[in-house]
C-alpha cells in the first residue's frame, strides 16, 4: 500500500466523526481488498464474514448517525486471529484438525470488548497452526507474503501471520494477534507495521486457544504506536486512549550486549545504528552492557520449555487420534511435551520464577530496553525447504521476542525503516505492569527516528 492509503486509527477516528467516511466505506474498501486476486488476501485470512461486516458497518453508521456510537474507534473494519472464538463460527487455530468443532457459542472476552467498542469483524487471519511457530508458513491455507518485494514471497513472521499482512495491505486497519514468544512482534517487524505484547494477565486470554497457558498474551498489530495504544485500551477493559507523550530526554535506555545484537543482518546492524544515534540525538541516554538476565534463558527452553509441556497438555487427546492432518513441524515441537516428567515442568516454573525476578531486578536502573525485534531480515518462503534451516531461521525469528514472554514482561515493534526498504524493527521492552509507560516511550521513539 502507499502511504497516502494507510490511514491511522486516529485519522479514521476523524474522517468517521466529521462525516468524511463512513464505515461502510470502510469495510467496502477492506472486502475489495481482500478480494482482489492480485493480492494477499485467499492467504492472509481463512475466513471473511463479507454480509456480517457489512451489516455491523450499517449499524454503526446508524448509531453515529443518531449520536450513539459505543467509542470513537466505532465502525473500523478489523482482522481477528482464527483462535479466539467469535459466536456462531468455528475456530480452527490455522489447522484442519479442528474443522469439525462446534461453533463458538460465545465471543472470547477481548473479542466482545472489540465488539462493544463498535469494531466490525471482517474475518479471521490465518496464522501459523496452532500458533507454535515464529515463521508464518501454514500447510492447509498458504502463506502470505511479506508487503517487502513480494515477488520474491518473503515470509511475514508467524504466528500472527495473516494478522500482520492484513493490516499493512489494508484489509483492516487493526488485528488482534496472541504472542507467547514473539507472535505479535514478529510479524509486525516482518511486515513493517507496529505490534505489541501486553502484560499477558491485562487482557483476558479465556476461549482463545492456548499454545502455553504461562506464556501467553493477546495483543494488538497496527501501524503506529498509537494505534496499538488505542486497541490496547479496548483489549485491556480500560479507557480508550493514545500513548501519554514521554520525553526522550534524560531516559535511560539500555542495549544489551549479550545474546540479542548477535548474527544481525548487515540492514538490521545499520538501521538499529541509526535508530540508536536519533534517540540520543533526542537527549535519551543509552547504555551498552551486558544484561545477565538473558543468560538465564537457555535452561527454561530445555525439552521445549513450557510451550512444549502446557501444549501437549491441551493436545494430547487431540493428538492421539488427528496427528496426521497436523503441520510435521508443529507436531514435532507439540511431541516434545510429551516426554517431559512433572519434575521436568515444576524445575521450568521455578527457573522461569528466578529469571522473572532477575529481570525486574536488572530494570530498575532503567526506562527500558532497546535491541532488534528480530536479528534478520525475513527470509525466502524458498530458504525454508530443508526442516533444518527452517529450525535455524525460525529460532533466529524467535530468539530476541520470546525471552521477554518468559520474564513477563511487556514490549513492542516498531518499524525501524522507511516504507519499501527492507524491513527492521526496533523493540522496546520494559517491566511486568509498566505497558502505558512503554507506549509512551515507543511513541517517542517512533517520532525521533522519523521513519514513518
Amino acid at each position: 500500500m502507499s502511504s497516502a492509503a494507510t490511514p491511522t486509527l486516529a485519522s479514521l477516528v476523524r474522517d468517521l466523526a466529521s462525516g468524511g467516511t463512513t464505515s461502510r466505506k470502510l469495510v467496502e474498501d477492506c472486502l475489495a481488498r481482500i478480494a482482489d486476486p492480485k493480492g494477499e488476501g485467499a492467504r492472509a485470512f481463512v475466513s471473511v464474514d463479507a454480509d456480517g461486516a457489512r451489516k455491523a458497518a450499517d449499524a454503526q453508521d446508524m448509531l453515529r448517525k443518531a449520536g450513539a456510537a459505543p467509542s470513537p474507534l466505532a465502525g473500523i473494519p478489523f482482522a481477528i486471529k482464527d483462535l479466539a472464538d467469535i459466536v456462531g463460527q468455528v475456530t480452527t487455530a490455522g489447522s484442519t484438525a479442528l474443522a469439525a468443532r462446534a461453533a463458538a457459542k460465545a465471543d472470547a472476552p477481548v473479542v466482545a470488548r472489540l465488539r462493544a467498542a463498535g469494531l466490525v469483524i471482517v474475518g479471521r487471519a490465518n496464522m501459523v497452526e496452532f500458533a507454535y511457530g515464529g515463521i508464518g508458513t501454514n500447510p492447509h491455507y498458504g502463506m502470505p507474503a511479506s508487503p517487502w518485494d513480494r515477488a520474491n514471497r518473503h515470509v511475514p513472521g508467524g504466528s500472527s501471520s495473516g494478522s500482520a499482512v492484513a493490516v499493512a495491505d489494508g484489509m483492516a486497519h487493526g488485528a488482534l494477534g496472541t504472542d507467547t514468544g514473539g507472535s505479535c512482534r514478529i510479524p509486525a517487524a516482518y511486515c513493517g507495521v507496529v505490534g505489541l505484547k501486553p502484560t499477558a494477565r491485562r487482557v483476558p486470554t479465556d476461549h482463545v486457544v492456548p499454545l502455553s497457558t504461562s506464556l501467553d498474551s493477546i495483543g494488538p498489530i497496527a501501524r503506529t504506536v498509537d494505534c496499538c495504544a488505542l486497541l490496547d485500551s479496548v483489549f485491556a477493559g480500560e479507557p480508550i486512549a493514545a500513548a501519554e507523550p514521554v520525553s526522550m530526554k534524560g531516559l535511560r535506555l539500555l542495549v544489551p550486549t549479550n545474546i540479542v545484537l548477535d548474527g544481525m543482518d548487515a540492514a538490521v546492524a545499520a538501521d538499529f545504528e541509526k535508530a540508536l544515534a536519533a534517540l540520543a540525538k533526542a537527549g535519551a541516554m543509552i547504555v551498552k552492557q551486558a544484561f545477565k538476565p538473558f543468560d538465564q534463558i537457555r535452561p527454561i527452553l530445555n525439552k521445549g520449555g513450557l510451550s512444549a509441556a502446557e501444549s501437549y497438555a491441551w493436545h494430547k487427546d487431540l493428538f492421539a487420534s488427528k496427528r496426521n492432518q497436523y503441520d510435521p513441524r508443529v507436531a514435532m515441537r507439540i511431541a516434545m511435551g510429551e516426554g517431559q516428567t512433572a519434575a521436568d515442568y515444576i524445575e521450568l516454573l521455578q527457573k522461569r520464577g528466578a529469571a522473572m525476578a532477575a529481570y525486574a531486578e536488572g530494570l530498575s536502573d532503567f526506562d527500558a530496553i532497546l535491541s532488534p525485534t528480530c536479528p534478520i531480515l525475513p527470509p525466502k518462503e524458498g530458504d525454508l525447504v530443508r526442516d533444518e534451516d527452517y529450525a535455524r531461521l525460525n529460532m533466529l525469528s524467535l530468539r530476541n521476542t520470546l525471552m521477554i514472554n518468559i520474564f513477563d514482561g511487556c514490549s513492542i515493534a516498531l518499524p525501524m525503516s522507511a516504507v519499501g526498504a527492507p524491513p527492521t524493527s526496533l523493540m522496546v521492552s520494559c517491566a511486568p505492569m509498566a505497558d502505558r509507560r512503554m507506549l509512551g516511550i515507543a511513541k517517542a521513539a517512533e517520532g525521533a527516528m522519523g521513519v514513518r
